[in-house]
């Protein structure tokens, strides 16, 4: 499969553009990427206009376009495919421009007012349509990676959210009852009525809003499955913050119009659809691990805390499935975890986080979406660890306070430190940044990191007027006596 420098594919995709409308392209540029490795981009010239997509993922891109013919036959609202070369994996389709579902939420004053829900109706009423009828005569061997949404797909999901989530948020488990309980858990979710198409990424950054009608995108990942996931995946879409009330009167919504098509035991429906909104956020979950807390994007890591409010409801409102003891004792203790910063508060003053950590472990994670500022690393500096009499003691006590403040270097250290950081707080006030963060590591993570989080944090409080919030990261391994 080709993978060109993005000039090369500029190149083709001219190319492709001028075969499909006889005009030279006058305009080209690149849409801000996702959470895919697609590229999309938006072509003009002086009568036509286009979307370019490149993908080197040929099974993909053959998905994608082979639904979209299947679904234009059954009158659902998808982009035109214009023109493909996919030996060279690019292809052209209709641009149904940027207004989406999601950027029309966060503009509407009441959030979810009277119009917004009516859009949401019409969209439940679409996926019906996707679900049945065009799901009837599909060509699933089209489906990438798999044919079905079955028990390999769901455990992929699950392992995702267990390597790029819980573990990242040191979650103690053990890992051979959660693989059991995880076994037993999809063994309940393929009990549900799968003999559907399952769009799987149903949510509203994927659904376009054109001339007030709903348009759709994303679905390559599309295979048979419950219809639950689907409307799991939109309600519940963890940056919308759809409200519990509306969230329950929508799936009621959908459940009258699902009785037009087919029969519906309503609790029977309800009962695996709260389950698959578990399966759903530990997806998104795991997402949000590997985009944002490994790859380091800055959106991934803000929607974490929105996850897990989410989380927080499901649990007290719908508990999971009886049986599943170590499942439920992870996710309990993850919404209890202040890993994150679950408050989800707004704020227009800078905040500075000061944290101590063990280099045994990774620096923490900035869950502002700052993407960081500082880590200053201690173990050059003498170290009060390496003596039986500091060990059961922290960079908090004046024993240690004493031992550290006594050493040239140290000083030299601090006033280093000082320097560096004050810099970036006043240019940071000065232009109205939000936040910053500053980590200290040493070894073990209770002395010398301890004692300079300390210092730093008594030092800004008393030269700014602004919140500092300290956390000493390795605090429940402390050697205390």
């Amino acid at each position: 499969m080709n993978n060109f420098p993005i000039d090369n594919q500029i190149s083709l995709l001219k190319t492709l553009f001028k075969k499909w409308s006889g005009e030279n392209a006058n305009q080209i540029h690149l849409l801000p990427s996702s959470g895919s490795n697609r590229k999309y981009f938006r072509i003009k010239s002086s009568k036509y206009k286009a979307l370019g997509v490149f993908n080197n993922n040929l099974k993909e891109n053959k998905a994608f376009i082979e639904f979209s013919k299947h679904f234009k036959k059954h009158f659902l609202n998808v982009p035109e495919i214009y023109y493909e070369d996919l030996e060279n994996n690019i292809y052209l389709i209709e641009d149904f421009g940027d207004i989406d579902l999601f950027s029309l939420i966060k503009k509407d004053k009441n959030k979810y007012s009277t119009e917004i829900i009516n859009i949401f109706k019409k969209i439940l009423t679409e996926l019906i349509k996707f679900q049945l009828t065009a799901g009837k005569d599909i060509n699933y061997n089209l489906c990438y990676p798999r044919k079905s949404f079955d028990k390999q797909s769901m455990l992929w999901d699950l392992n995702y959210f267990k390597y790029y989530f819980l573990k990242f948020a040191d979650i103690s488990l053990d890992e051979q009852e959660l693989e059991n309980d995880f076994h037993s858990f999809i063994n309940i979710l393929l009990k549900a009525d799968n003999d559907y198409f399952m769009y799987r990424d149903f949510q509203s950054r994927n659904i376009l809003i054109c001339e007030n009608s709903p348009c759709f995108i994303d679905y390559q990942g599309g295979r048979k499955g419950a219809l639950q996931y689907d409307v799991a995946s939109l309600l519940f879409q963890v940056r919308a913050e759809m409200p519990n009330n509306i969230r329950e009167n929508l799936l009621d919504y959908y459940i009258e119009q699902l009785k037009n098509s087919i029969d519906v035991d309503e609790k029977e429906f309800k009962k695996y659809y709260y389950a698959f909104v578990y399966l759903r956020l530990m997806q998104v979950m795991g997402a949000y691990g590997f985009r944002g807390l490994y790859e380091k994007k800055a959106h991934f890591v803000q929607s974490i805390p929105f996850a897990i409010k989410n989380l927080k409801w499901m649990l007290k409102n719908h508990p999971l499935p009886e049986g599943l003891s170590e499942l439920n004792s992870s996710l309990n203790k993850l919404s209890a975890s202040d890993k994150f910063d679950t408050s989800i508060k707004s704020q227009d003053k800078l905040r500075v986080s000061v944290n101590s950590f063990s280099f045994k472990k990774a620096p923490p994670t900035d869950m502002s979406g700052n993407g960081g500022g500082f880590t200053f690393d201690c173990r050059a500096l003498p170290n009060p660890g390496r003596y039986e009499k500091y060990r059961s003691f922290t960079g908090r006590d004046k024993i240690i306070i004493d031992y550290l403040e006594k050493e040239k270097e140290v000083k030299k250290f601090e006033n280093n430190v000082f320097k560096v950081v004050e810099q970036p707080i006043e240019k940071y006030l000065e232009r109205g940044f939000t936040n910053l963060m500053i980590n200290f590591g040493c070894t073990g993570g209770q002395h010398r990191s301890v004692f300079f989080a300390e210092k730093l944090t008594k030092h800004i409080k008393s030269k700014y007027q602004i919140e500092v919030v300290l956390k000493h990261c390795e605090k429940e391994s402390w050697n205390i006596m």
